[in-house]
């Protein structure tokens, strides 16, 4: 009697089969960048930080906020959340803030990085800096490197008359509270230092304006 099972697709093969066409692509495309790159499945890149280049060797998947960290040995760069959610890893990039931990590196080739470590030292401490010192814009100090590339940039944006949400006069961005508030909300503070770190940042803005 033949068995009915015989020529079935079972459930097993059928998730096997899956699986095998699935990881084709990418063991293809694996094979390649190694076989391009000297068998190590990195890629070279320029990252140009703080006034200085660095010439790395990297695999594709590595966050900046990775090569910062575990490349460079920046570690002023915090790694909170790795989801984009809470700003300890900003830094600046052309004269942008991004989130570090969301970019991969190679995307910044020949890009103008500045970190916590680029803004100032203890001997020479940037404005932003020293106010936070000054207005004890911080407790634990783990989101302050953000908070600060963060305010710089910041300030920058609206003296390029870059729009918020909380914008009401598109024609006329101005600073103020409100929109220091809506622009830095992609900062997080577990100590909720935020009165601090508002403070801190208006004086600085202040004295930019006199």
């Amino acid at each position: 009697m033949k068995d009915s099972r015989l020529g079935a697709v079972t459930r097993r093969a059928m998730i096997g089969g899956s699986v095998a066409v699935a990881a084709a692509p990418a063991v293809v495309r694996g094979a390649s960048v190694r076989g391009e790159r000297g068998g190590e499945g990195t890629l070279p890149v320029t990252l140009k930080i703080n006034d200085k280049s660095h010439h790395l060797a990297l695999d594709p998947r590595t966050t900046l906020l990775d090569a910062l960290r575990e490349h460079l040995h920046l570690t002023g760069s915090k790694k909170g959340c790795d989801h984009g959610q809470c700003g300890a890893c900003t830094v600046i990039v052309e004269g942008r803030r991004i989130n570090s931990c969301l970019s991969f590196a190679i995307m910044h080739d020949g890009d103008e990085i500045t970190t916590i470590e680029g803004l100032g030292s203890p001997a020479n401490l940037h404005p932003m800096q020293k106010a936070f010192v000054v207005h004890d814009g911080y407790q634990c100090g783990y989101c302050t490197p953000g908070q600060i590339c963060s305010a710089v940039a910041m300030l920058d944006e609206i003296d390029a008359g870059i729009p918020s949400h909380v914008t009401h006069d598109l024609e006329m961005v101005a600073f103020s509270v409100e929109e220091v508030r809506e622009r830095m909300s992609g900062n997080i503070c577990r100590c909720a230092a935020y009165s601090n770190i508002v403070a801190a940042i208006t004086d600085v803005a202040g004295k930019q304006d006199a």
